[in-house]
């Protein structure tokens, strides 16, 4: 799991393979990467991909929630 809450002090860790980035949780953001299609969550600078349960744990902590709904352009797609 890349991302570590602690819900006492609102601090939330973001863990890229061996790579610890530390910071409050209102100072990540989490956004779409189109290409990736998934989201990612941002602190100083760094970007680390996160599921959408991780994601949602962090905007409950207090993380700025910038994600948006993609679509599907290929005709037939049930999206």
């Amino acid at each position: 799991m890349p991302v570590e809450i602690d819900a006492k002090t609102q601090r939330c860790t973001l863990i890229e393979q061996d790579v610890r980035y530390e910071g409050p949780a209102a100072q990540i953001r989490i956004s779409t990467d189109e290409q990736l299609r998934m989201s990612i969550a941002e602190l100083n600078g760094h970007r680390v991909p996160i599921t959408e349960v991780e994601a949602d744990a962090l905007t409950v902590a207090g993380a700025v929630d910038g994600r948006k709904h993609l679509k599907a352009t290929t005709s037939g797609s049930v999206i």
